[in-house]
């Protein structure tokens, strides 16, 4: 088994029958170039690359920075709600707010409506770091337009705005 470190690239006969090494970048995509959900996904892996580099320091990650947002944003939602607002599996909700909760970041309140639900709210000290977590966050967006163009993001949020 080979390790990141010990692969190498692809080889290529040439003329005279040897092989030579290919870099990623002569890799050819064929029908890819073309897809939508290819780009989507490569864009998506730079993002995500640069947002864990971003927040970094503060040792948040997407996932975990869209939930915080919407519960700072709408506080005493219940588990199931901000699982079916952001599309996580409720399983991995439950483990994700059990770090956050860890982290004193959130806190699950009973609900008084229902006993099988919880209320989720920040805590005073997950209401500081979201702040900062924001700033960061907007930090990352700013990368975002350096990459692609202050009028690209902007086109970019609309053609994704029905997916969210």
């Amino acid at each position: 088994m080979t390790t990141p470190a010990t692969r190498t690239s692809p080889r290529k006969r040439t003329s005279n029958g040897l092989t030579a090494q290919i870099g990623a970048d002569e890799i050819g995509l064929d029908a890819l170039i073309g897809h939508a959900g290819y780009a989507v996904r490569r864009f998506q892996i730079w993002i995500f690359q640069d947002f864990i580099r971003t927040l970094g320091e503060v040792d948040i990650r997407p996932t975990q920075y869209s939930v915080l947002t919407v519960i700072g944003a709408n506080p005493g939602l219940s588990q199931m709600a901000v699982a079916k607002r952001l599309g996580i599996e409720r399983a991995r909700l439950v483990h994700l707010l059990d770090s956050l909760e860890q982290r004193k970041l959130v806190k699950r309140i009973k609900s008084k409506s229902d006993r099988r639900s919880h209320a989720l709210h920040l805590t005073a000290q997950g209401e500081t770091a979201l702040a900062k977590f924001k700033r960061l966050a907007a930090e990352h967006e700013r990368h975002v337009e350096d990459k692609i163009g202050k009028a690209n993001r902007e086109r970019l949020l609309q053609i994704l705005a029905g997916f969210t």
